[in-house]
């Protein structure tokens, strides 16, 4: 199928390398104009269009896709259909309308569940066990539109948001290139959504990463697994920010109010919850690199009682 592919972070990347490497045609890949990055503001291109500069793809980096002259240039390919995985923009109904097969979407959650711009993340707070991807043919909705095909992944209890991010990313770019022969030979009878299941999983906010210990041990625990590496878990120690990157469930219950230091071990600091204690055993202080809690503590002064947080 000749194909135009819209998107911008990893997730889209490895399904735009599948679908080359399946043989079909991408014509273009439209993704998000460059940013600057870093202390330097140095100018960064998406992943997608670092792949597609690497393997010659035309690219279109439109500010806003629904103004006419990045219209004009869509419809000018003339593509059988349009690829969208994890783009930024919401398409007009005239954009989705234009190839033949229309425009598919692959989004990283079983729909109708999570719909909206974070599901990695929302299912590993929500605690869920099994979460997946959908293909489905879009519509002028959020994720509202009819589903082609679905594959399930497990969630494993050590699954941060990056490593579900990876595992999604691959069994996205799988589906998808199974799914588009079907849709070509006209085989795949379309699920309209329940909407009485449908949840929304809003985009994540910086501020949503810091800490509350009045909450339960378990719910701080797949906070820091979901935010790794974005927006990321913190808190505050000594008067700094404190960023947690690793946790574990401690043994016991809280002996102490919310946020107090519990117990120091060798290997962790073991910090009260509303509900229970949490061990958190990878840390990092601004300016310094990301250590195991056993290399941190000798560099710091804390102890059974101190707190974390406001």
């Amino acid at each position: 199928m000749k194909i135009v592919f819209m998107g911008t972070p990893d997730f889209a990347a490895g399904a735009l390398d599948a679908l080359v490497k399946a043989g079909h045609e991408v014509a273009a890949v439209v993704t998000q104009p460059d940013k600057p990055k870093g202390r330097g503001k140095d100018m960064q291109s998406p992943p997608v269009k670092e792949y597609a500069v690497q393997h010659g793809i035309p690219v279109l980096q439109p500010v806003k896709i629904r103004e006419s002259g990045a219209v004009q240039a869509l419809a000018a390919y003339g593509a059988d259909i349009f690829v969208v995985a994890a783009f930024g923009q919401i398409l007009t109904q005239e954009i989705l309308d234009m190839p033949r097969f229309g425009s598919v979407n692959i989004h990283a959650s079983l729909l109708p569940k999570y719909r909206g711009a974070a599901p990695i993340q929302r299912a590993i707070l929500d605690g869920e066990t099994v979460t997946g991807v959908t293909i489905q043919q879009m519509n002028a909705g959020i994720d509202t539109g009819e589903i082609l095909s679905k594959v399930c992944v497990d969630i494993s209890p050590v699954d941060t948001g990056d490593s579900l991010f990876e595992k999604l990313m691959y069994a996205g770019a799988e589906l998808i290139v199974k799914t588009l022969p079907r849709i070509e030979a006209g085989e795949i009878v379309p699920e309209v959504q329940d909407e009485a299941k449908a949840t929304y999983a809003k985009r994540l906010s910086k501020e949503l990463g810091e800490i509350d210990w009045r909450k339960t041990a378990i719910e701080t625990e797949r906070q820091v697994r979901a935010f790794t590496s974005w927006p990321g878990a913190y808190t505050t120690l000594l008067g700094k920010t404190l960023k947690v990157w690793g946790v574990r469930i401690a043994d016991g219950e809280a002996d102490g109010e919310a946020g107090s230091v519990s117990r120091v071990t060798k290997e962790a600091l073991i910090v009260n919850c509303g509900q229970g204690r949490l061990a958190l055993t990878e840390v990092q202080f601004p300016g310094k690199k990301r250590m195991p809690v056993r290399d941190f503590l000798p560099g710091v002064k804390v102890g059974t009682g101190d707190r974390l947080g406001a």
